[in-house]
């Protein structure tokens, strides 16, 4: 084995000492008030409930699962499948648990020090997540993958591929579960806290009158934290895992190489980025979106000079260079085109919208989500063609490595998105001055923009890496072609582009039953406990953490249980021809209809905050009224369903990928 691989798993180490002196400097900053410490403490002890019932939800499906691989498959599989479930779920958990210790110490820092501080301390808590993620995800598959080489468990190389495909269907296991039960959590009670205090009882945002309101906070965290990481876990060591397998089988050993280096010089590159972003969040107090943005690019840089001497040196072929570079310039691209979607004109028409009622907000924020699938699309094509052109199958796979080898920065930014709302809905609660609520808004509202941005990249590279592990996939299977003409082929086809409108509505609807659970709630408390409107009593916040985790845990089932079964009951019923066809149609639906949802929903959030800010009415406002249910519609939309889409697709590819050999017998 060539030495210079060694680097590879020294880089996660080198990543996760890094995380670990970012947390330490968090948890040294000061927690602020008492009122600030108590509310802190609440959202803490609400995701943590969350999520250690989860974890032992997703446990009995995890040894089930692992104990079918061992029987039907080999036992190394089913053990590289419980270290990537693993490495996951610990990514996940620790990212979490510094987040929810980040919020509060941000707002005190907004009202000790100002906005710049503030800004350091949001941004860190989300770099540990992002560090953590990218470092375990190359971690664990470069030991894997050396212990394979060094020992004699296979004689076969392409079985020892397919542990580290393992390795990433352990990883997207676990973001299947995370996904779907952070995203029916989040939604439930957000949507509860906006409907009966802001509708009904005409009571603000983040008021601490409102049950819900510590739920909402709870869901920021457990749904686009640790669910968000674990979906972009999945993408990182997908990719990862794709390339590998095609590199290998088209170029040899040092292709099998070069994805895990590109991985590793990202990693690098976005520890620089991020020193960049702490360093200047304290110099251009007023420019957060300059900041952050700059960070990225910088990484983004870094990472093209990084591979573009890789590839002239170790591989003496500059062709997988633009091959990776145009997968990375694809991310970028996407993430600016979800952000105007998200935050120039049409918000602002969505939010005139408003102001002739709800319907033609809602529909003002169908045609914006259905617009913005245009620009997205034609990017992936440009993307995947260049690709293509310049390394044939292989370029395919070393755009998606590209597009997330980033990953380290690109989750870091979004991750600071929801610990700046918490930071934010706890100055509310906590009554902070207008100055401190001020800070704390702005660091939110941009905060918007990033975890928009994030959802645009995320569908982005869920959609690179499903087309990677199917080419992968078609490879090890020995599909030269598919014959779209075949009858088993096209209903294959039309069954995969089916799957995510059936997964959206089952997410739907499941949001639809937690917030029908989380509104009676509030209701009951407004009615029953004396005072409470009036600021006299206190409301009970645990009762609306439990309604949310026992419904979500309930609801993340069936969609689950659909999409790990819809690849074996393909494949049994018509053959892997016709599977090749579902993966296909399942992920060119998957994507317009996620691109879609995350941009619509993103929209119809923006322009109530526009309206918020003064805009047509302000709070209040029938326009304001119009706006909330717009949001209300598009919270699930772009924080459940869409979002949950990008497992789909992966999740049915890298099933294909590992269960080949049940599905060639």
């Amino acid at each position: 084995m060539d030495n210079i691989f060694w680097v590879v798993p020294i880089s996660g180490i080198i990543g996760l000492f890094f995380a670990f002196l970012i947390s330490k400097n968090i948890m040294k900053q000061e927690e602020g008030t008492p009122e600030i410490k108590k509310i802190m403490k609440a959202i803490q002890q609400g995701a943590d409930a969350f999520l250690k019932r989860e974890i032992k939800t997703i446990f009995i499906f995890l040894v089930l699962f692992a104990g079918l691989m061992a029987t039907v498959l080999s036992p190394l599989l089913a053990l590289a499948f419980i270290i990537g479930a693993t490495f996951s779920m610990t990514a996940g958990y620790v990212g979490m648990k510094i987040a929810t210790r980040a919020n509060g110490r941000t707002t005190y820092a907004a009202a000790k020090y100002g906005s710049g501080k503030a800004l350091d301390i949001a941004f860190s808590g989300g770099a540990v997540m992002g560090i953590i993620e990218a470092s375990l995800g190359i971690l664990g598959a470069s030991l894997i993958l050396i212990y394979l080489i060094l020992s004699n468990y296979f004689t076969d190389p392409l079985m020892k591929l397919e542990v580290i495909s393992g390795y990433a269907l352990g990883a997207s296991f676990i973001a299947l579960f995370a996904r779907v039960g952070g995203g029916i959590f989040t939604k439930a009670a957000d949507v509860g806290a906006d409907l009966v205090g802001k509708i009904e009882a005409g009571i603000p945002e983040d008021d601490p009158r409102n049950p819900a309101v510590i739920a909402d906070n709870v869901g920021d965290n457990v749904g686009d934290i640790a669910g968000m990481g674990a979906d972009l876990y999945e993408s990182y060591v997908g990719a990862i895992n794709a390339a590998a397998i095609l590199g290998f089988t088209l170029v040899g050993e040092k292709g099998l190489f070069f994805p895990f280096l590109i991985a590793t010089i990202g990693l690098f590159a976005s520890l620089l980025g991020i020193i960049y972003i702490k360093v200047m969040a304290n110099r251009q107090k007023a420019y957060v979106a300059q900041v952050l943005r700059n960070g990225t690019l910088l990484s983004s840089f870094l990472t093209a000079i990084g591979v573009f001497f890789l590839s002239r040196h170790f591989l003496q072929d500059l062709n997988p260079f633009y091959a990776t570079i145009s997968g990375l310039v694809a991310g970028v691209l996407i993430g600016l085109i979800s952000e105007y979607y998200t935050s120039k004109k049409p918000v602002e028409n969505i939010a005139f919208s408003s102001t002739t009622g709800s319907a033609t907000t809602i529909i003002s924020g169908i045609a914006v989500g259905m617009e913005s699938t245009f620009a997205t699309i034609l990017v992936l094509v440009g993307g995947i063609m260049v690709s293509y052109s310049v390394a044939g199958l292989w370029g395919i796979g070393l755009a998606g490595v590209g597009m997330l080898s980033t990953l380290g920065i690109s989750l870091s930014v979004d991750a600071y998105g929801p610990i700046a709302d918490n930071a934010s809905g706890i100055a509310e609660m906590t009554h902070q001055g207008a100055k401190v609520r001020e800070i704390t808004s702005s660091l939110d509202t941009f905060g918007n923009t990033t975890a928009a941005m994030g959802k645009g990249f995320a569908i982005g590279s869920a959609t690179l890496t499903a087309l990677a592990l199917f080419v992968a996939f078609s490879t090890w299977a020995k599909l030269d072609g598919i014959n779209m003409l075949k009858p088993e082929v096209i209903s294959g086809a039309l069954i995969g582009a089916m799957l995510p409108f059936l997964f959206s509505s089952l997410s739907l609807k499941a949001v639809g039953t937690a917030a029908t659970h989380m509104v009676q709630e509030v209701r009951r408390q407004f009615k029953e406990i004396e005072g409470l409107l009036e600021g006299k009593a206190e409301p009970d916040n645990a009762r609306c953490v439990d309604i949310a985790t026992r419904v979500a845990l309930r609801e993340m089932i069936l969609p689950s249980l659909i999409m790990v079964g819809a690849p074996f009951a393909t494949a049994f019923l018509f053959g892997k021809e016709a599977l090749g066809g579902m993966l296909i149609g399942a992920t060119l639906s998957g994507s317009l209809l996620a691109i879609f949802m995350s941009n619509a929903g993103g929209a119809w959030d923006n322009a109530k905050k526009l309206i918020e800010h003064g805009k047509y009415g302000g709070k209040g406002s029938d326009a304001h009224k119009a706006a909330v249910v717009g949001d209300t519609v598009g919270d699930p939309f772009k924080d459940t369903a869409g979002p949950s889409i990008n497992i789909l697709i992966k999740l049915m590819a890298v099933i294909s990928l590992v269960f080949l050999p049940i599905f060639f017998k």
